[in-house]
């Protein structure tokens, strides 16, 4: 699902600054923190993406794992090969 957002221009005398704000349902789903550092990287023209290099661990898999140990551990909470993809490389993008 997308949400539609407007990107913002504020015109000062010597300067100029954009804005792109995303709905606090994008920032609750992602987990941001406020403060947080990300990056964008451009494809082309008409996509860009916001990388974040670092990415908290899922709730979920918090949840899971806590819940695992309590009863038998499975091999993907107990140390198993992670999903979880790293930055990106150079200029390749998987967008």
């Amino acid at each position: 699902m997308g949400y539609p957002t407007k990107v913002q221009l504020i015109r000062r005398k010597q300067s100029q600054q954009w804005y792109v704000n995303f709905p606090a349902q994008v920032a609750q789903a992602m987990d941001f923190r406020a403060g947080e550092v990300v990056e964008w990287e451009i494809e082309d023209r008409g996509l860009m993406g916001l990388v974040r290099r670092e990415v908290p661990e899922s709730a979920l898999k918090k949840k899971r794992r806590a819940s695992s140990r309590s009863s038998s551990a499975s091999p993907t909470s107990a140390g198993g090969p992670s999903r979880r993809r790293g930055p990106r490389s150079g200029g390749e993008s998987s967008y």
